[in-house]
């Protein structure tokens, strides 16, 4: 049996302070036991060969300005019948005005921080949610409007916060594009070297403004 790989996106599908299962004869990367340390997570092996168990892994932030909110809630029931714990951080109301980068960058927060493993946030066109949650270190956040957007954010980018636009697409579609979005896996190769540089981008940014 060919020993798995342990990566770093194993590692930040766990909560900061939490503990990763791994099958015996498993290879943790370098980068999986820096994200570790960094995280404060346990790598632990199991007696068997069995695979991941990552009981914080489930775990989706879903947030949603006014225009938003009925597809928030459309989705949130969806989420939680495919098994997901979702973390409502609002909005409670389609008919209260509230401002989109609110709730983007609660959600956002709430991935970066590893409270969430991925996080979804709803407005009316998607746009400005996708744009104040990638102002938050360590959130990649991609509005989808499709099936074919949506793989391509997770398998090229990594994106671990989808933005979409509940004016733009219908529910349906949004279903759709959710529950592609959350089971596809990063693909890695040449694309986590293309990752990289955006992280240090962003990191020579904070650089810049410390």
């Amino acid at each position: 049996m060919p020993r798995r790989s342990v990566t770093a996106e194993d590692v930040r599908a766990v909560l900061v302070g939490g503990e990763l299962l791994v099958p015996a004869e498993s290879v943790v990367t370098d980068l999986a036991r820096e994200e570790a340390h960094r995280r404060h997570v346990t790598i632990r092996v199991a007696d068997s060969p069995e695979r991941f168990v990552r009981p914080e892994a489930r775990v989706v932030a879903l947030g949603a300005d006014h225009a938003g909110y009925e597809l928030k809630q459309y989705l949130k029931r969806y989420l939680e019948e495919w098994g997901y714990q979702v973390r409502d951080l609002g909005t409670g109301s389609a008919t209260q005005p509230v401002d989109y980068p609110d709730f983007a960058a609660a959600v956002a927060r709430a991935v970066a921080a590893g409270q969430a493993w991925r996080g979804i946030v709803v407005d009316g066109a998607g746009i400005g949610s996708a744009m104040a949650a990638n102002k938050v270190p360590g959130a990649r956040a991609a509005l989808c409007y499709d099936k074919a957007t949506a793989r391509n954010s997770r398998e090229h980018n990594d994106a671990n916060v989808l933005t979409l636009g509940a004016r733009m697409i219908s529910p349906e579609v949004a279903r759709e594009i959710v529950a592609l979005w959350l089971e596809t896996e990063f693909a890695g190769g040449r694309h986590q070297r293309r990752v990289d540089k955006i992280t240090q981008l962003e990191r020579a940014s904070q650089d810049k403004s410390s």
